[in-house]
């Protein structure tokens, strides 16, 4: 019994092929078995889980019936790699067991166009997952990032009176009690500020060409979560060789992200002139564009643009990528033109985008912040 065992397991590993030696018969189910092995794993029936095949369904359920969650997984994603059936994330029972992250994500906004009905209700619950996990990890420090950086600014030592904070007033002047008349004298009186106003302007101008898929994904985040903050004026613009103003989305990051459409080429030119057209207080305005730098419209367009908006007084800060990754290929030609302007141009990770964000808004040397940071 212990050499049939033996046998059992070689000639499952050693697959179908009349040269595996063992001379062992298999059971009908493990028969079964070896073919969801060989499908995947034969490099000769390569295109055997062709994504229009039937197959693929039956494939599914077979691998889900033989081994364990963790043996699946490990399938699934083996056949994205090695069959490169990326089509099979189009498949519902994929994507209701694949491992969901950022990746997944970007590639499934690169696929938005093909969904078919029946997987978009899944692709979307997929994307809400991810979204609600990164909401949950960056929302706090990016909020307390911010608003240590604007402090100052909030606070107004001769506020008007509908701008004054009572009980901020009433702690600072608490020396000044006059127990003859029961109350304090508000010598010091301390305001929120510019109340009805944004404090700051952000503008995320994001690339959305197929390269830049992740960076995608976290901008939406932290553009989300700065839409939600009353000191700031959010926008999102999207470019690929069209402009797209996705600031009404900012409200509903799910909706933001299925409003991208990952790929196609790169108009940097273009997105420049719109955000320059929608800054009001050039001063008080942060623009981040996330971009590879590889311009498809007009160059010169471009640096002249940029050399406007330096010139008008916004911080300009060029994001080569913003992901786990680092940065990816870039234009350093452009890179050098952008740098030579003052322009800090760098790639930045997800956990550093929060101490970034508050130091430009509070007007620290960028240059010199990247260079300690990245």
């Amino acid at each position: 019994m212990h050499n049939e065992n033996e046998l059992r397991k070689w000639r499952m590993i050693l697959g179908s092929d009349k040269n595996d030696g063992t001379g062992c018969q298999l059971s009908p189910t493990d028969l079964r078995i070896d073919q969801t092995l060989e499908a995947l794993y034969d490099h000769q029936r390569q295109g055997g889980l062709g994504p229009s095949s039937p197959n693929v369904s039956r494939w599914l359920g077979d691998i889900r019936s033989f081994f364990p969650a963790s043996v699946v997984k490990v399938m699934q994603q083996d056949a994205l790699k090695r069959l490169h059936l990326t089509q099979l994330l189009l498949e519902k029972e994929i994507l209701e067991h694949a491992d969901a992250d950022v990746h997944l994500v970007a590639t499934l906004l690169s696929l938005s166009r093909v969904i078919p009905e029946k997987t978009k209700s899944t692709a979307r619950m997929v994307v809400q997952k991810v979204v609600d996990e990164l909401l949950r990890k960056w929302q706090q420090p990016m909020q307390q990032a911010i608003s240590g950086a604007l402090s100052r600014s909030i606070r107004n030592l001769r506020p008007r009176h509908n701008e004054i904070n009572w009980h901020l007033t009433i702690r600072k002047n608490l020396r000044h009690y006059q127990p003859a008349y029961k109350t304090i004298i508000p010598e010091i009186k301390v305001g929120y500020g510019r109340r009805r106003n944004a404090l700051k302007e952000v503008i995320l101008c994001l690339d959305q060409s197929g390269s830049m898929g992740a960076s995608v994904v976290y901008s939406s985040i932290f553009g989300a979560v700065m839409a939600s903050m009353p000191a700031l004026q959010t926008k999102m613009v999207a470019f690929d060789t069209a402009v797209a103003d996705l600031t009404e989305q900012l409200t509903d990051p799910v909706d933001l992200l299925f409003g991208v459409q990952l790929g196609g080429g790169t108009d940097i030119q273009q997105a420049l002139t719109y955000c320059q057209q929608q800054i009001t207080r050039p001063a008080d305005t942060v623009l981040i564009l996330i971009t590879d730098l590889y311009e498809g419209g007009n160059p010169a367009n471009m640096r002249k643009r940029a050399a406007e908006l330096v010139s008008a007084g916004v911080q300009l800060i060029v994001l080569l990528a913003l992901n786990d990754e680092g940065a990816p290929s870039y234009d350093h030609e452009n890179a050098q033109f952008f740098a030579d302007l003052g322009v800090p141009v760098f790639a930045c990770t997800p956990d550093k985008f929060p101490d970034m964000m508050a130091a430009a808004l509070g007007k620290q040397d960028m240059q010199q912040w990247a260079s300690g940071n990245m």
